[in-house]
């Protein structure tokens, strides 16, 4: 008799999660259709032309200022923070400017191709020298 309900208790388990991974299938369907549930990464109704339409009538708490992006400070950015780096060691390459700053260097190259294109910083071999 105990050999009955333990064989029958795991074929009960093993059906039941083979019915978990077809609900997960049919779940995720029904969400693609219907526009339900949404996966890993951005969440529903963060595009840019929405987020620009609902903060442009706000204002921020801590400036009062209204559209534009929160938290965003005027002084003391990485880009500057970067230059200013350029300028007191010219020649320096990314990897010690990110780890002057304590950052990722992945971050710096973004930041200084746009310094390039303000006229601020020049490329030279590795490093950066002030334009």
């Amino acid at each position: 008799m105990a050999g009955f309900v333990d064989s029958t208790v795991k074929e009960i388990d093993d059906r039941l999660r083979e019915l978990k991974g077809e609900v997960a299938k049919l779940e995720a369907a029904r969400s693609a259709l219907a526009g339900g549930r949404r996966g890993p990464g951005r969440p529903r109704g963060s595009r840019s032309t929405t987020r620009r339409a609902t903060r442009t009538t706000r204002t921020t708490r801590t400036t009062g200022r209204t559209g534009g992006r929160r938290g965003r400070r005027r002084g003391g950015t990485r880009a500057t923070q970067a230059l200013e780096l350029v300028r007191s060691r010219p020649g320096i390459t990314i990897p010690q400017i990110a780890e002057a700053m304590r950052i990722e260097p992945n971050y710096l190259y973004r930041v200084m191709p746009r310094l390039v294109q303000q006229s601020q910083v020049k490329r030279d071999g590795q490093g950066w020298r002030p334009a």
